[in-house]
């Protein structure tokens, strides 16, 4: 493709609300353009990666037996109302109507529809396993979008689904997606790592989300320095063995007083399904409230911001395990305390772990300690098992002709958002630099001076040449400075630079590599060589 006629608006000055250096880079270089808040156009260029991106994952899916659908982004209400989600998922599901007053969904997910598409067609047992997927716009009402592809209203996403007449098909399904998921973002190129999730409004049990590592991650992994044990910090679950004081107990008694976090006890209100529940941390420690939404197998927790009297507390307490074995605690606050001994003084129904891992616990699989670094989620994996198969009566006949309700499974991957952090980890100062799996271009070809007649001559030479051997070639045959196309190139990132100036009337020309910035001057009767050679090095 000729530059002078490609569709790719670059910008000098970097958007004024991009954050994060993927967001700033793809819009300078021309990949996308705002519409709207968290809603972006894939410019010719941005398209071509999505498209690579897509490639990777059609053939690592289809190569997995995973048989690829399109369903419609527009889903009937009725089909959220039979599980419930259309009043749970909250405000991030867009609503509509049409002019027949009837409600519909734009599509934040497709677990109810897929399941209502199949309900209709699977009905025996021989006909599972099964796994569907789809590549498709998503739609998610976001209150405050933010860092470009990374958080949007309207964003690309593999989802895949997969239904099975027993445990042991669903866990072999989980594995060979979860093995998948790894041959793909090892292909892309990513620096990732698998780490134990909560399945938030998804529901089920197990479940593992992928995530690029990147100093932008909105996700904090905790990881074992000495093991592959890595978590969300949501769900790191805490091991260690608190020991309790040998000190005196002193009597209870009201008021302030000074004393390091880890001698103070934090009493927050939690409400769970209509209950008030009193949860209680140690003051250096902070309270996860997804561990207490699993705690007590609900959807959502509410956390109100309110005061409340340890001692005159009437309902529930929980607290965590680091509280039993605090001695003459204090309590601050409006209802202050001193000398508070949990197990005496409070009737508290049981101890759990409750709080956030930190860095320099011990690591909950026994090997090494806590580190923290920070992660851009990029695909999850689910076991959904019976969740909406159950809700939605989607059953088979199994071998004895009893119905028994489907078996799921569901994968998805964040398209638009793995294109985002491929460029968030990729990138340097200068602009983007692709790996060869997604590249929109293998070479960018660049004339220095097209007015120069030798410089013209070979460069349009080559482009034929090498675009009959099958390189996607980007040829700048702009009248710019060079200074001009050096830096688009930069901003642009294709993998290799054929540079044809000066020495153009001797045949030689530059070639420079975007990631090293190594380059080499070569013959063009030795250019083909060379470029495989360069190639294969970078694969």
């Amino acid at each position: 493709m000729k530059q002078s006629k490609y569709f790719n608006p670059t910008l000098r000055d970097n958007p004024a609300d991009a954050e994060i250096k993927s967001h700033r880079l793809l819009v300078r270089a021309g990949f996308m353009r705002q519409n709207a808040s968290g809603i972006y156009s894939y410019l010719p260029l941005g398209k071509k990666v999505l498209m690579k991106i897509e490639e990777v994952i059609r053939r690592e899916l289809d190569e997995a037996g995973a048989q690829e659908l399109l369903m419609p982004a527009i889903q009937p209400a009725e089909l959220w109302q039979e599980t419930g989600r259309w009043d749970v998922y909250g405000p991030e599901l867009m609503r509509l109507k049409d002019r027949h007053d009837r409600a519909f969904a734009l599509g934040a997910t497709h677990e109810e529809l897929i399941t209502s598409l199949v309900r209709d067609e699977l009905s025996s047992y021989k006909q599972l396993p099964v796994i569907l997927y789809q590549i498709q716009t998503k739609y998610r009402d976001e209150r405050r979008p933010r860092f470009g592809l990374l958080r949007g209203r309207e964003f690309i996403m593999k989802d895949a689904y997969s239904f099975h007449s027993s445990e042991k098909q669903l866990d072999e399904a989980y594995n060979l997606m979860h093995a998948t998921y790894s041959k793909i973002f090892t292909k892309l190129g990513l620096n990732f790592r698998p780490v134990v999730a909560d399945s938030g409004a998804m529901g089920g049990q197990d479940t593992e989300e992928f995530m690029a590592l990147s100093s932008v991650g909105e996700d904090t992994i905790a990881y074992s320095d000495a093991s592959d044990y890595a978590a969300n910090i949501e769900m790191a679950e805490v091991h260690v063995a608190y020991e309790k004081s040998a000190e005196a107990e002193f009597p209870l008694t009201k008021g302030e007083a000074e004393a390091a976090l880890d001698r103070q006890i934090h009493p927050t209100i939690v409400k769970v399904k209509d209950e008030t529940i009193l949860v209680l941390v140690r003051g250096d420690h902070k309270l996860n409230d997804i561990k207490v939404k699993n705690l007590f197998s609900t959807d959502m927790v509410d956390v109100p911001d309110e005061a409340v009297d340890i001692k005159e507390f009437k309902g529930t307490i929980i607290a965590d395990h680091a509280v039993k074995a605090m001695v003459n605690a204090v309590v601050t606050g409006a209802h202050a305390y001193q000398n508070l001994n949990p197990e005496r003084d409070l009737t508290i129904e049981r101890f759990e772990d409750l709080r956030f891992i930190q860095e320099g616990d011990p690591a909950p699989d026994g090997k090494g300690t806590i580190v923290f670094a920070e992660g851009i989620e990029i695909g999850q994996v689910f076991k959904l098992g019976t969740k909406y198969s159950e809700t939605m009566k989607a059953s088979f006949l199994d071998e004895g002709g009893k119905a028994q309700p489907i078996i799921m499974g569901c994968y998805g991957i964040g398209v638009s958002r793995t294109l985002a952090a491929i460029a968030e980890q990729s990138a340097d100062e200068n602009g983007l630099k692709w790996p060869l799996a997604v590249t929109p271009f293998d070479l960018h070809l660049i004339t220095i001076n097209v007015k120069d007649a030798d410089q013209t001559t070979l460069s349009d030479r080559l482009y034929n040449t090498l675009r009959d051997i099958r390189y996607d070639v980007l040829y700048d045959d702009r009248k710019e400075r060079a200074g001009v196309k050096f830096k688009d190139a930069d901003l642009i990132g294709l993998p290799l630079r054929v540079i044809v100036g000066k020495k153009a009337s001797e045949g030689i020309v530059e070639v420079k590599r975007r990631d090293t910035g190594e380059s080499v001057e070569v013959h063009v009767d030795e250019l083909t060589t060379t470029l495989q050679q360069l190639f294969s090095q970078m694969n």
